[in-house]
Formats: C-alpha cells, structure tokens, sequence
C-alpha cells in the first residue's frame, strides 16, 4: 500500500481500469519508488516520482502521496530514493559489422547496455551479422540494446570502398540486399523489397547519386513504408537536394556545409574540404535555408560531433574540424531542428563507459547544448530517429520500459550520466554493479 495523503475521488478513479488489468496480468510487476523523474522530454526533474512496470511496459507514473491504492501482493517494490530516472538512451549511429567481429559486437552491446543505452541505430553493415545479434538482443540471449539497422545505396562507382567488401563478404557488394549499387537500370521497388525482406528498419543512401536518385530512390521507400536516413551530403547531390526528396534523417553535421560549397564534390571519395573560410560568426544564409527546411520537415539530424574531434588523430586533414561541427550542431538546434546524439564509432576498448557519453558531453561542452538539451537528444530525439517514440524515448504510461537510474544529477552536470546504478531494458533489470568492464576488454582481446 501506497501511503495516501490528499486522494481525489477523480485521481483513484482515473487509475482505476489500468490497475485493474495490471491485477489481472500475469506479467511481473514492478513499483520502482521515490526518484526524481527526468522525463526525456524537456522539462524540468520532478522528484518524488514512481513507475509502476507491468511485463515489458510503463503502467502508471505518479508522484508519491497524491494517489493511493492497492497493489497485487505479487508486486516487486524497489526503493530508488535519491537516484534519478531517464528513459533509456539511444545511441543514433553505430556499425556492428563491418567487418563482422562477433565478439567485439557482443562486448560493445554489452557495454552499451550496462551504461543506460537501451536501442541503437546501426547505419549500415553486413546485415547477416547484425540481424543475428539483433536476434539476440531482443530476446535476452545476450546482454545488449535494441537494434534497427539499415540497409545501403550507393552509386556503381561507390563500391570501390573495401568496407562494402568486407560487409558483403561470401557475396558480391553492389549485388546483395543489404548493400545495393543504384544505377539507371535498377529496379527501385524490387530493390527497396529486397531491403525490407531483410528486416532492415530502413534504407541508407550514402554516396555518388544524383539529386533526381536519390528523389526516386525515397519516393519507392515512402511508398512501401521504409524510411529514409541519408548522409547529409551525397555527392554530387547536395544537402538541399537530399532534404528535398524527403529523406526522413541526416547524418554528420558538417557535411551540411557542402552546401555552400563551389561547386559541390561530384564523389564521396574525391571531396575537397569543407570550405570553413565562408562561415562566419552568425548563420550563413544557405544553412539557415537548411535548417528551416529540416524543422519544417522533422528531419531528424544526427550530428555525430565526436567523429570530427576522433578525425584530429588521423593522419590526413579532416574534411571538418570539431569547431565548425559543433557550431553548426548548435545553430541547428537552435533554429528548431530535431538533434540525435549518434557516435559513429566506439570509445576505447578500455573505457568504462560507451561513446555514447563522449558525444554528449561534446554536445554540452563544444555545442552549447544544455545538459537537458542532450538529454532530450539521447532520448525523445533519439527515438525518434528510428521513428520509434510511440514504444520509447519518454517515460509515459504504455511505452516500453526502456530506464536508467543514475546516483547523480545529469541535468546538472552531463557527466552524471556516468554514475549508473541500473538499466531497465522492457522491464529486465541490469545492474551496474553486475558488469566487469575488465572480463569485457578480455572478451574483446580474443577476438582473432
């Protein structure tokens, strides 16, 4: 029993057919009681808080002393006074599997989950691996997040990449579903078909397509209910041509830039710098067009700002310096724009905690987002970058049971997302303190 203070009549009634069908389920039921609830969308930490877990989902969420009633005696009660509780994180660009490396894969996930990321968007590998461990993970077979994944198009010229080789590996690269070279003759809708035969969340276009393309190639996916995550550039179609075909997400900030380029690249491979003497202190005209479009649009854009702060470690110039990305990040956010937290990219094998964080606290340190801006973006934003934010990226009844209890304020300081307690991935508990960062990097080290 929930102690009652002031109980409305409205308030015990309005619970009422919910807890009935909770009493009823046979599904395990959770109260996790007393923390402060960061909801993921944006406002302010409510302390006091409880969720009620029913199976796999969020039944009620309320605050401690305004509702009282009766919960099953076979209901878990979990005391999380003085921890605060996010919906799970998403991390919105990884790559599982180019090549496959199965036990690295497992050891990421692993590590992934036990950090508070509950799903991820994998941007393109070899669908044979990843669908797999996406099997696994969705059922509990391996510790790990969620997975949507993508298929890849590309121009014929592309697939002179090694990565589409090694992602194709037993196959043909340009000739197999999950990695397709796009040309004249292709067939969109048999191949957008093939894509989905796959169970590929969506389709990515990549690189060395025309604007018209990469339009008719969106126009088939749309049609058959496949969304679209585009880089932001595509060589030679540009970033006002990608968003004009509809794409539904962008990745990496910075190639938003070749916008303003004269003229743009005409291959992804053979693509000057971005031309960062044109940007000034304000808003250049031509990104403030993108912007606009991308808000009106809900474009989801995944700026991905600690791949360019990796690119200082590479011996060739990188095509954009962090300092651009993460201006460009914060001018996007601030005209209105959808901003996703993805890496592109793993954290040291060492490190405790994914890459996740590491391009959070760029989005607050270097993009001036506020803690609860990157929250959002890690969260609702995230979500909503694999169109899934009717089952997650909030804490609200119904959705899933994606949560992570952190001991510290991450609406105060970022950095606090590295104080987690416990994951809650659809109801199944992960304890920090059941993982071994040390058995992890062992794990890794095998792999031949």
């Amino acid at each position: 029993m929930i102690a009652l203070r002031t109980v409305a009549v409205a308030a015990i009634l309005a619970l009422a057919p919910g807890l009935a069908s909770a009493q009823a389920s046979p599904e395990p039921m959770t109260v996790y009681k007393g923390a402060t609830l960061i909801d993921g969308t944006g406002a302010p930490p409510k302390p006091g808080m409880s969720i009620l877990v029913v199976g796999e989902r969020i039944e009620r969420v309320w605050k401690d002393g305004e509702v009282a009633f009766k919960l099953p005696p076979q209901t878990r009660v979990v005391d999380v006074a003085g921890q605060y509780v996010l919906p799970g994180l998403t991390d919105s660009h990884q790559h599982l599997a180019t090549p496959p490396a199965r036990i690295w894969a497992e050891a990421e996930l692993k590590r992934d989950l036990y950090s508070g990321v509950t799903s991820i968007r994998d941007m393109a590998d070899d669908i044979r691996n990843v669908s797999d461990l996406s099997r696994a993970a969705r059922i509990g077979e391996i510790p790990g997040p969620d997975i949507y994944y993508a298929a890849l198009m590309a121009g014929p010229s592309f697939f002179e990449d090694q990565r589409v080789h090694a992602a194709s590996r037993g196959a043909k690269a340009g000739e197999v579903g999950w990695m397709q070279a796009v040309g004249p003759q292709t067939d969109l809708a048999l191949a957008v078909a093939q894509a989905r035969g796959l169970g590929a969340s969506a389709i990515k276009v990549y690189a060395n397509l025309p604007g018209e393309t990469v339009a008719k190639i969106t126009a088939e996916a749309h049609r058959q209910g496949v969304p679209i995550w585009a880089h932001a550039a595509v060589f030679p179609a540009t970033p006002a041509q990608v968003l004009a075909a509809g794409v539904d997400g962008v990745s990496h900030v910075c190639m938003l830039a070749y916008q303003v380029s004269d003229p743009i690249p005409g291959q992804y491979h053979k693509r000057a710098a971005v031309e960062e003497g044109r940007f000034g202190a304000g808003v250049h005209p031509e990104m403030a067009k993108l912007y606009a479009r991308m808000k009106a649009d809900g474009v989801v854009l995944d700026a991905t700002v600690r791949i360019y702060e990796m690119m200082k470690a590479r011996p060739s110039k990188p095509y954009c310096s962090t300092e651009l990305a993460a201006k460009l990040t914060r001018e996007a956010q601030a005209a209105g724009v959808i901003v996703s937290a993805g890496t592109d990219g793993a954290s040291a094998p060492e490190a405790t905690y994914p890459a996740l964080h590491e391009e959070l606290e760029l989005l607050v340190d270097k993009a001036g987002f506020t803690p609860m801006q990157a929250i959002v973006a890690a969260t609702r934003n995230g979500a909503l970058s694999v169109r899934k934010d009717p089952d997650f990226g909030t804490i609200e009844p119904g959705k899933l049971a994606n949560l992570v209890f952190v001991a510290k304020d991450p609406s105060a300081d970022i950095r606090n997302l590295r104080t987690v307690v416990t994951t809650v991935k659809r109801g199944v508990v992960y304890a920090r303190a059941d993982y071994d960062p040390k058995a992890d990097l062992a794990a890794r080290k095998s792999q031949p």
